[in-house]
């Protein structure tokens, strides 16, 4: 396992940190010394470091020269002013690197993993000394006498663990209680230093949350989650202790070790777990007393952390249920409709504020109430909503003590099979009240203007030749040709006025519809035949398209056969100025699964197709490009299929039209 060495930054250029930061994001956890009386005490926390010192910062003549004699592990990487005397200074003075304080990234990034790589050796050389050294012999002869005199404790609960039972239970929120637990800690283990470090979500890093004595520099330190450290104590999940290091046989772990307790400047970490991973750590530094943690205390240290991690743990799921619960009650008062919840037994317990506004109800009136205190029609729908029945459509109506539109919808509340009460959600429909009336108004005034311009481009043709004849009639009145053509044009134009009469009177009035099972292909029939009939002399070409295996439809089929008239109608006349003129009329059924759900029915023309301009009221009365006629066939059409429950498009390119018509299929036959 690799060692994540410190990297340390003195200067006080803030651009020069944000820019190196930037530079070793992914590679290096960069950490900053803005201070020269913090410099040493940092170095003595971290040593051997990697040291980029910025050669324009305060009092650097006089800190380089010390930290290269205090710390000769030290790998110094200096930044200055090209040609300039302290980066001159600096290069004879025999640090790693002297460098342009321009540096560009990659070189950058280069040099500082060479550095580190280099740090790397100086450290396992240092390590290799400290094995080989007579010393460590009897060192490690003491320390296992020390292990034979403190055996682990046998049973029983260390004291220092009810003492700090007693201490932690003060806090309002999750950063008090760190707080509190980090004070608990110091009184219990009776330490001067106490550290704990955590991540709120994982998401964020490990850093500092609470702390009673730490040195400056730790509340800047931050653990990724695949740190060497993290991975170290996720993997071995036992505590770490200064005066047990020498045990660990792997040179990098050990090295991993004492960094991190040199740089929390702790003798003890102790890690914390929360639903099978790392949720963080515990540092404790020097016992009061000046004596070292024996395995007894050891001990008692890892009961505390066990403790530490239920209380986190615990204190984390409360926090968590209560931002649930301000999340959820936050949404219901904030939500557009009013809510109405009552629990199994018909009380009232939620009442939100737009359910006060449309009810013109307190909520402090109904809040633990029967249901009935809202309403008798909203008690007797929540009353049958929690007797289980199915659910029931939205209901319409108008409240007594506001007098506004409403529409109300209950559903009963159940959690894996248990009842826990009813809800009912409240529309106003006011807004959508007001819109529809204004629509309502506009769509109005709209159609009175097109029936009276469709009405006066439609009447005033044969007026204006009724008027001709009747002006011409006394000069004329004994010539025989002149009554006959008079007879003949006249009762032609009347015909003509009686037609748009009767046009406009059965728009208005339409028929009742008679419906029942039929066959399709007996209303497109006749539909087809009709404009055969009117346009045999043109050329027109019809071809159709009925299979056998269509299912029968409920429907009136007069009223279908008009309706597929005024399409083919409309296709003759959209295909009439071309050379070949063809009218497709077709129809399919539109299978789901095994089951035949309806009849598409497609009629497609090659004429020149609708004008983009018309396209978004072809379906409005009086809307027409003919020279005669009304407007009112599309309409009429798109009223037909909408009782028959059915659905029209149009498709319409410059190549020709289709109109499509889905219509559903009849049920069991009926």
């Amino acid at each position: 396992m690799m060692s994540s060495a410190a990297c340390l930054l003195y200067t006080q250029d803030l651009e020069l940190v944000r820019r190196s930061r930037a530079f070793l994001r992914e590679r290096v956890l960069l950490r900053h010394v803005a201070e020269p009386d913090r410099l040493t005490a940092v170095l003595q926390q971290n040593n051997p470091a990697l040291l980029v010192v910025d050669l324009r910062a305060r009092e650097i003549r006089d800190l380089l020269p010390q930290v290269q004699n205090e710390w000769p592990d030290v790998v110094i990487v200096a930044l200055g002013l090209p040609q300039s005397e302290p980066l001159r200074d600096a290069e004879l003075s025999g640090v790693y690197a002297a460098e342009d304080i321009e540096i560009d990234r990659r070189h950058f990034q280069r040099l500082i993993e060479r550095a580190l790589d280099h740090l790397q050796l100086v450290e396992e050389n240092h390590a290799l000394r400290e094995t080989t050294t007579p010393a460590s012999a009897p060192a490690l002869a003491v320390m296992a006498e020390r292990s034979a005199e403190n055996p682990p404790s046998a049973g029983g609960t260390p004291m220092p663990v009810l003492r700090f039972a007693r201490g932690f239970h003060r806090s309002e929120n999750m950063d008090s209680l760190m707080h509190s637990v980090v004070e608990g800690l110091a009184d219990a283990a009776m330490v001067a230093r106490v550290g704990l470090f955590s991540r709120v979500r994982r998401s964020e890093r490990y850093r500092l949350r609470a702390g009673l004595r730490c040195l400056p520099e730790t509340s800047e330190l931050e653990y990724r989650e695949r740190d060497p450290l993290v991975r170290w104590l996720e993997l071995r999940a036992h505590l770490v202790s200064r005066a047990h290091l020498a045990q660990t046989s792997d040179l990098s772990e050990r090295q991993l070790l004492r960094r991190a307790l040199d740089a929390f400047g702790a003798e003890v970490i102790v890690p914390l777990h929360f639903e099978g991973r790392i949720s963080g750590w515990l540092f404790f530094g020097h016992r009061l007393t000046g004596q070292p943690f024996d395995y007894s205390s050891l001990e008692g240290l890892m009961l505390l952390a066990d403790h530490v991690s239920t209380v986190l743990a615990n204190a984390r799921l409360d926090e968590e249920v209560t931002l649930q619960k301000t999340l959820a009650e936050t949404l219901l008062e904030a939500i557009p409709p009013g809510i109405v919840a009552i629990d199994e037994e018909a009380i009232i317990r939620w009442f939100n504020p737009t359910a006060e506004t449309i009810l013109g109800i307190a909520a402090a009136d109904v809040l633990g109430q029967p249901v009935e205190r809202a309403g008798s029609r909203i008690g007797s729908a929540l009353r049958e909503a929690l007797a289980g029945g199915e659910p029931l459509p939205p209901e319409r109506w108008v409240t007594p003590k506001t007098h506004r539109p409403i529409s109300l919808e209950t559903r009963r509340l159940v959690h894996q099979r248990d009842s826990l009460g009813a809800v009912a959600v409240i529309q106003d429909l006011t807004p959508e009240e007001s819109l529809r009336q204004k629509q309502e108004l506009t769509e109005r005034a709209a159609f009175w203007t097109d029936l009276a311009a469709s009405m006066s481009h439609e009447v005033r043709n044969p007026l204006v030749a009724i008027k001709t004849f009747a002006q011409l009639l006394p000069e004329r009145f004994d010539d025989p040709d002149f009554r006959r053509d008079f007879n003949e044009i006249v009762l032609q134009e009347i015909d003509r006025l009686d037609k748009i009469i009767t046009q406009l009177n059965n728009f208005a009035h339409p028929p009742e519809l008679n419906f029942r099972s039929i066959d399709l292909r007996a209303p497109m029939k006749k539909a087809v035949d009709l404009v055969r009939a009117r346009a045999s002399s043109n050329g027109l070409s019809v071809e159709t398209t009925l299979p056998d295996d269509l299912p029968n439809i409920v429907g009136d089929e007069t009223a279908l056969a008009e309706a597929f008239a005024h399409l083919v109608a409309n296709a003759a006349e959209a295909s009439s100025n071309q050379a070949k003129p063809r009218i497709t009329v077709s129809a399919k059924p539109i299978r789901e699964g095994l089951e035949t759900s309806g009849v598409l029915v497609t009629v497609h023309d090659n004429g020149s197709g609708i004008s983009a301009d018309l396209k978004d009221k072809i379906f409005s009365p009086f809307c027409t490009t003919k020279a005669r006629g009304m407007g009112l066939g599309l309409p009429i059409v798109k009223r037909t299929v909408f009782d028959h429950n059915g659905r029209v498009d149009i498709d319409s390119d410059p190549h020709g039209t289709s109109v499509n018509v889905l219509l559903p299929a009849a049920k069991n036959g009926e």
